[in-house]
């Protein structure tokens, strides 16, 4: 059965009807959070393809890249958000392979992609952090438009608010009067069921876009290899640390946030790492990476002038070929000419008669 859900930002006039269900194939329901998380993943390969050659790549590289990263990223995402809501599958445990209703954690999903990034680096024998650097702006891209997902599960949302854009359901209602004895002993948070939420959803999605452009711009400015890798890491996770204290239905240990804990400490990791390598490169003791034309476009450049060089030789052999064909064709008629001349010079001459 398709229901409907009847989603409402009342302060900024905007009554939605949306469906978890977008259509069925074979009476199989197919879920809007599924095609937004394919969507999200072809959009990130297709895109990716079209920059691989600016970075001594080639697509095929990114194909095989997707092939690894898209199961490993959903399987880690699945591990992590089982993991840290274990009682919600121990007595039910064919629900941990039941991913269409949702409940994949990011984190664990950039953590299986990076796991995938690298064997295939090392497969292919291209320089890691580099490749880490290329790949991982469409990591942020991806999270970017899958975050949709969740608007169509009515999920990832926040505590009450008074902002223009908070957001109100059946399904947001329901939660709030379900959990919050549970909110307000672990979390210390009182939350009023009628009222309008946090789309907290739709905040890390605007984050994730922000981070995909600034990323981007990144790849061209770097000063060491994997520095946007690790910017990736900084800027996110700062980011979701801040979101995360909004949220109604974080992963936790005890009373703390597992996301929220784990940014934090990435944060640190990767800040101090981008610190300690920028003070290397300014005091010159480690090189800065040059950013210009990729080794891919010089060897496609030699490749052009060696083929522009063949076909040059080529057409100035056969342009001799054709003299020679000539000057052999000239000195033929004249060898004739002298012959009939000569001719001419025997033949006895006549009288008339």
């Amino acid at each position: 059965m398709n229901e409907r859900i009847a989603v409402s930002f009342p302060n900024m006039g905007i009554n939605l009807n949306i469906s978890r269900e977008a259509f069925r194939v074979f009476n199989i329901p197919i879920y809007w959070y599924g095609i937004t998380m394919a969507i999200a993943f072809l959009v990130c390969v297709l895109w990716a393809m079209n920059d691989s050659k600016k970075f001594d790549l080639v697509p095929e590289t990114v194909i095989d890249l997707m092939l690894f990263a898209a199961p490993a990223a959903i399987i880690f995402a699945r591990i992590y958000y089982v993991v840290f809501s274990w009682g919600n599958y121990k007595n039910n445990l064919i629900e941990i392979i039941n991913i269409r209703n949702g409940g994949l954690a990011i984190l664990g999903g950039v953590i299986g992609g990076v796991l995938a990034g690298f064997f295939v680096a090392r497969y292919k024998k291209i320089p890691i952090l580099k490749f880490f650097d290329f790949f991982i702006p469409y990591v942020a891209l991806g999270q970017a438009i899958g975050r949709w997902g969740n608007f169509f599960n009515q999920e990832a949302f926040g505590t009450n608010t008074t902002l223009p854009w908070g957001m109100t359901s059946p399904v947001t209602k329901a939660y709030l009067s379900n959990n919050a004895e549970q909110l307000k002993a672990l979390n210390g948070i009182t939350v009023y069921p009628d009222l309008p939420v946090h789309p907290t959803f739709l905040y890390e999605s605007i984050l994730d876009f922000a981070i995909f452009a600034l990323l981007l711009w990144m790849r061209k400015k770097k000063k060491f290899e994997g520095e946007v890798f690790c910017l990736y890491f900084v800027t996110y996770c700062i980011g979701r640390a801040l979101i995360e204290g909004l949220r109604t239905d974080s992963l936790m240990i005890g009373h703390i946030r597992v996301s929220q804990l784990l940014s934090i400490v990435l944060v640190i990791v990767f800040g101090i790492f981008i610190i300690f390598k920028r003070n290397k490169i300014k005091n010159g003791s480690l090189q800065e990476v040059e950013v210009g034309n990729s080794g891919y476009a010089d060897i496609l450049k030699i490749m052009e002038e060696e083929d522009s060089t063949e076909t040059n030789q080529q057409l100035e052999d056969n342009t001799a070929e054709e003299n020679d064909v000539e000057d052999n064709t000239a000195e033929d008629s004249d060898e004739a000419n002298q012959q009939s001349e000569d001719q001419s010079e025997e033949i006895p001459e006549t009288k008339d008669k």
